[in-house]
């Protein structure tokens, strides 16, 4: 419906430190979920589902994975207008510095968004797992007569300390802002909501970090080099001067900010009915289309897992784990709790059998793993022992992290046999 009308720009975010070790080699939006995609498949299914098929990813950091994964996925015909292109931080005669924030990366942008024409310019971020209809967002925008709309979800009061606040009135036009407010500040910040979120009591709207701009005030705005950020300083400078309206969103999003709510995400997938929900056909999500065997399982019990394609798997007992593409996993071995990303290749029979002293690719047998995330490409021997918690302490080694009790194997690691932590 909009699809002419609309330039979608996903931000890639910066350096993706709380999201380390697994944006070590990578940038955000390349960091793999739910076994068998990306995260900026996210926004970029969101915008396809949505007919916008015009869609630029902003990045600065590690970006060759995604430059990769973006060339490899995202084909339109040839007739189409259609495309999905990344725009990496680049020095020009007019710049010569990196993304400052997310408002200076989409001006240093502008000479390439200005070659299109479009009325709208929806602006996503790339490190958050929803699943919504922009069109209903934009009919809203446009029948508002709104300058700027910014997605809102509503939120309870703990959770309200760790977003922007905005304070809507009875027509859904923001009055105020206020950035991660102090809980003593809340009682002055509650929004209409519906009764379904005053009896969960979410009554506090946060900024999803989803917006719409009209075209001609987006340049507007972004002619003053000084604002460099939306959240920061953009939309609360906007606030008393255009029409920002709230498109209050009540469905599943979660902002994928550090190893916790990363790790959390994930193994919400194996719930009998998952909050977001990968088997709806007309939400579907998108990613690179991989040629793979079908996943063989031999004598292992399962429950709550996903498996992704091209797996062997001999272990014997899995629970509550994502599989991710190409994972193999030993005979005897345990694992709970666990975001197993799987592997970029197969290792031969050939490699298999030369290297039969070494420690394969993949989990080894009879090895036992909790509460862990063990990237692309690792290596873990026999009998290692895994078992993370709040009993272990925040550390950095050179083959594994641990956060908040997660135990993070970096990528491409190696495990010793026997290994525990």
């Amino acid at each position: 419906m909009f699809d002419k009308k609309v330039l979608a720009i996903i931000l890639g975010g910066g350096q993706g430190s709380r999201l380390y070790p697994l944006t070590e080699s990578r940038s955000k939006p390349a960091v793999p979920i739910a076994g068998k995609y990306r995260l900026v498949d996210i926004p970029i299914s969101n915008c396809i589902n949505s007919d916008i098929k015009r869609i630029y990813v902003l990045t600065q950091f590690n970006s060759a994975s995604l430059n990769r994964h973006i060339k490899d996925t995202y084909h339109f015909s040839f007739f189409s207008k259609a495309f999905v292109d990344v725009l990496a931080a680049e020095q020009t005669p007019h710049n010569e510095g990196w993304f400052q924030g997310t408002a200076d990366a989409v001006r240093q942008s502008l000479h390439h968004f200005k070659r299109h024409d479009f009325d709208y310019a929806l602006i996503l971020s790339g490190d958050q797992l929803y699943q919504m209809d922009f069109n209903l967002m934009i009919e809203e925008h446009v029948k508002n007569k709104a300058a700027i709309s910014i997605a809102t979800i509503p939120v309870n009061a703990k959770e309200a300390t760790s977003f922007g606040i905005l304070k809507a009135n009875d027509k859904n036009v923001i009055t105020s802002f206020i950035e991660k407010p102090e809980a003593k500040l809340l009682k002055d910040w509650t929004s209409e909501v519906s009764e379904e979120m005053q009896s969960e009591n979410r009554n506090y709207l946060a900024s999803m970090g989803i917006y719409i701009f009209n075209r001609k005030l987006l340049f507007e705005l972004l002619a003053d080099p000084n604002t460099v950020d939306f959240g920061k300083e953009i939309i609360p400078n906007s606030i008393d001067k255009h029409k920002v309206t709230s498109y209050q969103y009540e469905g599943y999003w979660t902002d994928i900010g550090n190893i916790d709510s990363f790790f959390e995400a994930n193994i919400g997938l194996t719930d009998d009915l998952p909050k977001f929900d990968l088997y709806d056909k007309d939400k579907r999500v998108y990613t690179r289309a991989r040629m793979l065997p079908t996943s063989k399982v031999s004598g292992t019990t399962l429950n709550k897992t996903v498996i992704a394609e091209g797996c062997i798997i001999q272990a014997a007992k899995i629970e509550r784990s994502v599989i991710g593409i190409r994972s193999r996993i030993g005979n005897e071995s345990t694992v709970i709790n666990t975001y197993m990303m799987g592997n970029d290749s197969y290792e031969s029979l050939e490699d298999i059998e030369t290297n039969k002293k070494d420690i394969l690719m993949g989990i080894g047998e009879r090895c036992f793993i909790k509460n862990a995330i063990i990237d692309k490409n690792c290596r873990i021997g026999d009998d290692v022992r895994i078992n993370g918690g709040p009993h272990l302490k925040d550390i950095e080694t050179d083959t594994y992290v641990v956060r908040d009790g997660i135990v993070v194997i970096k990528k491409g690691a190696v495990i010793p046999k026997g290994f525990v932590i």
